[in-house]
């Protein structure tokens, strides 16, 4: 930190050898010695007095200013990446492989030409696509090719959740007929497995991940594809920790939300994809994450930016939009009824007290449980009063605005022959919204954590059977593609954007 505040100051002198001075640009100086710190703290010397680094670590030599490739002592493949890197990753759209029963969008012909682009420099990545925009088909596009070009000696391993065992089939058997699929799962799964040995995609859970991992441990893996990898976005997960120990040629990440919270949560993803790129967690939290986030230093969110870039792939919708239908977003506010309304204010004078009590006692930072608390219970109120525990038998249907407004809404939407998918962070009210929908006679069907046959519901929601699905935001808000849909109701809007 000394020799940074000496350099960012402004030009320096240097004494040569032959005691003749040069004025040097400090801030360059800077640059260079800050990423020299960096891969000497990581990686010290040999015996033989040299730095060893991995072929994907080049990128870091790429941000070294005023140093000639050529000249470096490298392997011709690490010269050819760094210039590559330094370059700029300008990628032609790829066509699909032969046999891929669909079309790509040009977005997503370059996201199979940068899944490409990995495999060529032996590197690995996180697609980080907005949500809907088609990762599963980038992904299956490229495993075809793959198997197409003859690389995919041994099975892949996708690992989502339990909701999207059958997306991926489905989407596998149509996109890419010639893979040969299966899923992992159900209490016949290791025999079904072993009944099956040549295999080109293996599709199974986190949860399944964790119970079997002796099973998946033993195998030798062509690709390891985490989708919706947000899922180990915490280091110390059971479900990360396994899936850094599995043997994989290739690893991929699939997540719209590649950092939801905080920096650590990117950290954990590259840390399964290429452990010590980002050096250690300690050491990632003072060189990136406490001066981004503590202290604001544009510099430091460059460098990371920078380093990070090659690896990660992501486009928003309103970049790509040209490519998409148009979307129209409506906000419907409405007054509390007067019942909820009273509720509301006992509760939260009462929560208020509450409060200001532990804050008293705690302090502010140790008292989130309190704060959150009063906040879901007012949540709760602000959608039905009945989820409040000892109100359920006391109030009624009409007294909550938001279930009054929505049955207005639900029964000319579903007349106007729309397909509507409706959220709910709470299992509960999907349970209240379910008996008003049985009173006006429209058919749904619905997805919790609790439902045992997912694909049923899908297939008749998609299918155009039934044109209502009642959705947990839990179980059913990541990654299914429910495109049959034309509009989307969160009942209770999440308070975590990147979730919603």
């Amino acid at each position: 930190e000394q020799i940074r505040n000496i350099l960012t100051r402004g030009p320096v002198l240097a004494t040569l050898d032959d005691r003749s001075a040069v004025v040097l640009p400090g801030g360059r100086l800077w640059t260079i010695i800050e990423r020299l710190f960096e891969l000497y703290d990581q990686e010290p010397l040999t015996r033989q007095g040299r730095l060893r680094i991995d072929t994907w670590r080049a990128a870091e030599l790429a941000e070294l200013p005023g140093a000639a490739p050529e000249e470096w002592n490298g392997i011709p493949r690490v010269r050819q990446l760094v210039q590559t890197l330094r370059a700029g990753v300008e990628l032609a759209p790829a066509d699909p492989p032969d046999g891929f029963a669909g079309e790509l969008r040009p977005y997503q012909q370059i996201g199979l030409a940068w899944l490409e682009f990995l495999r060529v420099h032996g590197m690995h990545g996180i697609l980080a696509d907005d949500m809907g925009l088609g990762k599963t088909v980038q992904t299956l596009a490229h495993l075809l090719a793959e198997k197409r070009a003859g690389r995919l000696p041994s099975a892949a391993l996708i690992v989502a959740p339990t909701s999207l065992m059958k997306n991926w089939l489905d989407e596998a058997t149509r996109f890419a007929p010639a893979l040969k699929c299966v899923v992992y799962h159900g209490a016949e799964r290791r025999k079904q497995l072993a009944d099956t040995p040549e295999v080109d995609l293996i599709f199974t859970t986190y949860a399944l991940l964790r119970i079997d991992a002796d099973l998946f441990r033993e195998r030798e893996l062509s690709m390891l594809i985490l989708d919706e990898a947000q899922a180990i976005k915490n280091a110390k997960s059971q479900a990360g920790k396994i899936a850094r120990e599995l043997r994989a040629t290739r690893r991929l990440c699939l997540t719209g939300t590649p950092m939801e919270n905080h920096l650590g949560e990117l950290w954990a993803l590259f840390d399964f994809l290429m452990p010590g790129f980002l050096g250690d967690q300690k050491t990632f939290n003072q060189r990136f994450r406490d001066p981004i986030e503590k202290l604001g230093l544009g510099d430091r969110q460059a460098w990371l930016s920078g380093r990070v870039a090659p690896f990660l792939l992501r486009r928003k919708k309103d970049e790509v939009a040209a490519e998409l239908p148009p979307k129209t977003e409506i906000i419907h506010t409405m007054e509390l009824s007067d019942a909820q309304r009273d509720l509301y204010e006992t509760v939260r004078a009462a929560m208020d007290l509450r409060v200001q009590a532990e804050i008293g006692d705690k302090g502010l930072a140790r008292s989130h449980i309190v704060i959150l608390d009063a906040l879901l219970k007012l949540r709760q109120i602000c959608c039905d009063p009945r989820l409040i525990r000892g109100e359920k038998g006391k109030l009624k249907a009409r007294d909550s605005a938001k279930l009054t407004a929505l049955m207005d809404l639900l029964p000319e939407m579903i007349e106007e022959g729309r397909s509507v998918l409706l959220f709910s962070q709470f299992t509960s009210m999907l349970e209240l919204i379910e008996g008003e929908l049985k009173k006006e006679n429209l058919t749904f069907v619905k997805l919790t954590g609790s439902t045992r046959d997912r694909a049923t519901p899908i297939e008749k929601f998609q299918s155009g059977e039934v044109k209502l699905f009642l959705i947990s935001l839990k179980a059913g808000g990541t990654g299914l593609n429910l495109t049959a849909a034309d509009t989307v109701i969160h009942y209770d809007p999440w308070w975590n954007p990147a979730v919603e």
